[in-house]
């Protein structure tokens, strides 16, 4: 009796639920670790359980909730952290852009993309892309609908367990959950990599970054990026120019 409709539907829930599948993978186990050490770093920083799982589904990017946590212990106000959040989110814009119209069609509804755009992050937009060339263009939405959703509530899931237990873990085992996020950071910006000199530059950031932590703590950060970034930009050209000639 439904004909179309009923096929369409059924069509959608097996992408949906193909979207979901797609999280029990490689980069999906690593996010879900690197929550392990954001939900202790929550609760370490006074945070409540209904406050980290709001930021979760929030926020999302972890990097951006690290970010607005450091900006709360620090004392900032509402603008600063929205600015901080901000230029950190900044960094998925180029990924939107790029995933948006892979699942673009001619009936696809404004809206939609709006709230896929949500799910963006470094996992997602990977598994996404990884996956699209196998997904037929108008079951797209469909499957990374299911593929952030499905992302997000695992996540949440692994911060309220870890939250509640991570007051009766020994302090050696909460101190190595905090180690598990930058930990995420390093393996995901190494992985998603299109270029050497990225890599580059994330050696000369490890190996300067101490140094710079003991002569200007106060500026650590901002000059190992500096000059791992302009040294990774400087050694690319050098090796481009010997190869050249």
């Amino acid at each position: 009796m439904c004909g179309n409709v009923c096929h369409l539907s059924a069509s959608r829930a097996y992408w949906y639920a193909r979207g979901a599948r797609a999280t029990i993978s490689v980069p999906g186990l690593i996010i879900a670790s690197a929550f392990v050490g954001f939900a202790g770093l929550a609760r370490g920083t006074g945070l409540t359980l209904p406050e980290t799982l709001f930021m979760t589904t929030v926020v999302w990017a972890l990097p951006a909730q690290v970010i607005l946590i450091g900006v709360i212990l620090s004392g900032g106000g509402l603008l600063p952290a929205a600015f901080a959040v901000t230029l950190s989110s900044a960094r998925l814009m180029p990924m939107v852009v790029s995933v948006v119209p892979e699942m673009r069609t001619g009936k696809t509804r404004p809206l939609t993309l709006y709230v896929l755009s949500h799910f963006v992050a470094v996992t997602a937009w990977v598994l996404a892309m990884e996956h699209f060339p196998h997904v037929p263009r108008p079951m797209r939405t469909t499957f990374f609908g299911g593929l952030g959703t499905t992302l997000i509530s695992i996540n949440l899931v692994v911060v309220t367990i870890v939250f509640t237990l991570a007051a009766k873990l020994p302090p050696a085992v909460s101190a190595g959950l905090f180690l598990l996020t930058p930990l995420y950071f390093l393996t995901s910006l190494w992985g998603s990599a299109r270029e050497r000199a990225s890599q580059h530059a994330m050696l000369i950031g490890l190996a300067m970054g101490p140094i710079f932590h003991l002569l200007v703590p106060n500026f650590d950060l901002l000059a190992t990026g500096l000059v791992g970034g302009i040294g990774a930009y400087g050694f690319r050209r050098f090796t481009a120019r010997r190869e050249a000639a």
